[in-house]
């Protein structure tokens, strides 16, 4: 049994049956913890190293975040992009930590996000390309203001998006995912990107499509 180390970040873990195992790096939502996403871990596959990591802000009375969000602006300006930008940051050195403390492979790194933590894997993934190989990106969007100005299409070439939206969310509009698609084809990265008539949530044919496109690619 591997016992869970003490690193930059909160978190929980599964260990997987096999050494040198692919790892999926979980980041929850706005005012969630570790243990949202970790439930997913029960129906993923025993050879997948799982780690659910805890945004390093604290909300009031319980939960936390990964940066503030001002829900009375407007699109563009409701993110603290300062705050986004040191998440995305720790994020990284985080996913070092646990290649270093963890039996997991450093070339098999997937992040999976739900909502505030889908906007920072992309981030991640598009900042730091040479630590992720894959991402499931569910229930958020590119914020332009937390990836380079620039991308090197040679340097994310290897990178496979999975993304999904709800048709009826209330809280990240689908119009804004649907920006998704025509901006990962500019880029020219790998993507699926799919709709459920659902709120903010992740509904069960969901969770079933997302975790066969991640057996497919392990």
């Amino acid at each position: 049994m591997t016992n869970q180390q003490q690193l930059s970040l909160e978190h929980q873990i599964r260990p997987s049956s096999e050494s040198n195992a692919p790892v999926i790096i979980m980041l929850h939502g706005y005012g969630s913890d570790e243990n949202d996403l970790f439930s997913f871990s029960s129906e993923l596959d025993e050879r997948f190293f799982i780690v659910s990591a805890r945004a390093p802000y604290p909300m009031f009375p319980f939960g936390h975040t990964w940066y503030t969000i001002h829900f009375e602006a407007p699109q563009g300006k409701w993110t603290d992009t300062e705050q986004a930008l040191e998440s995305r940051d720790k994020i990284a050195v985080f996913i070092d930590e646990v290649c270093e403390a963890y039996d997991v492979d450093s070339n098999r790194v997937i992040l999976l996000g739900f909502s505030q933590g889908t906007i920072l894997s992309i981030a991640v993934a598009l900042t730091y390309p040479e630590k992720i190989s894959d991402v499931v990106a569910l229930s958020g969007y590119v914020n332009k203001d937390l990836i380079p100005t620039e991308i090197n299409k040679d340097k994310i070439s290897h990178l496979s998006f999975y993304c999904s939206h709800g048709t009826a969310d209330q809280v990240i509009p689908v119009d804004w995912a649907r920006k998704t698609p025509a901006f990962f084809d500019g880029i020219g990265i790998d993507y699926s990107y799919s709709e459920f008539p659902v709120g903010h949530g992740v509904a069960p044919q969901n969770f079933r499509e997302f975790r066969d496109w991640l057996y497919k690619r392990y």
